[in-house]
């Protein structure tokens, strides 16, 4: 069994990962309400900008027809299929209370994002990612008071994860991304070291979930929430 280790994170965050969408229809309120429900304690999405600004949750950020496909930033919002939510509506259902990550999809709509969030969110409990690191630098230099996560792969890190580790934090970016797949409990305490918070996605199984949470990841993504509410349950006795 996996040594237990403690995460740097006072509590672990259990992501519903596009909402409870092991149940319904992913990124829509219902899937969101229903999470909250099955005791997640983060909702995870995704971010476009439509043609008109609103910020919307969607993963691949098409709407597909029946002839042909169109991006949601070509769409107004009142084009879209009524099931797609806006971010203001998602606060509106759902509240604040919870932890949420965005996958900044659309780098156009990070800067209606981050004015949604101070408005409507909890800063500190808003967490936005992306993969380029370069693009989180240039965030990073406006003093948000949102984190900023790194979503990458072991692979990736080309100089190693101790130097990848020490430029997070020179850059002050919080969090570090990676599929379930590519932490161990030594690299998990290996960025820990540098205050650096480990989140990993793709966990579905009991067994995997409690796994990662034995190992210290700050930070897990789930299409099973009510999975991962067992699995904390199990953990804390």
């Amino acid at each position: 069994m996996q040594e237990l280790i403690p995460p740097l994170i006072e509590q672990q965050i259990c992501f519903a990962h596009r909402g409870a969408r092991a149940h319904v229809r992913e990124n829509t309120i219902d899937a969101f309400e229903l999470a909250i429900r099955l005791g997640a304690t983060g909702i995870e999405s995704d971010t476009w900008i439509t043609r008109d600004g609103s910020v919307v949750l969607d993963h691949d950020g098409v709407v597909k027809g029946r002839l042909r496909s169109k991006a949601i930033r070509q769409c107004d919002y009142s084009e879209l299929p009524k099931w797609i939510p806006t971010l203001n509506e998602m606060y509106e259902r759902v509240g604040n209370s919870q932890h949420i990550s965005l996958d900044i999809k659309d780098l156009g709509s990070m800067e209606s994002v981050v004015k949604i969030v101070e408005s409507k969110g909890d800063p500190e409990k808003t967490w936005l990612c992306h993969p380029d690191l370069d693009f989180l630098e240039i965030w990073r230099k406006r003093q948000l008071s949102v984190n900023l996560v790194h979503s990458t792969r072991l692979k990736s890190l080309q100089k190693g994860p101790e130097r990848h580790a020490a430029r997070l934090r020179e850059l002050g970016i919080s969090t570090i991304n990676m599929p379930f797949t590519d932490w161990n409990g030594g690299l998990v305490a290996l960025f820990h070291r540098f205050n650096i918070y480990c989140f990993g996605w793709n966990l579905q199984f009991p067994e995997v979930i409690y796994t990662g949470l034995r190992m210290g990841l700050d930070g897990i993504f789930t299409d099973w929430p009510d999975r991962a509410s067992d699995a904390v349950k199990k953990l804390h006795g």
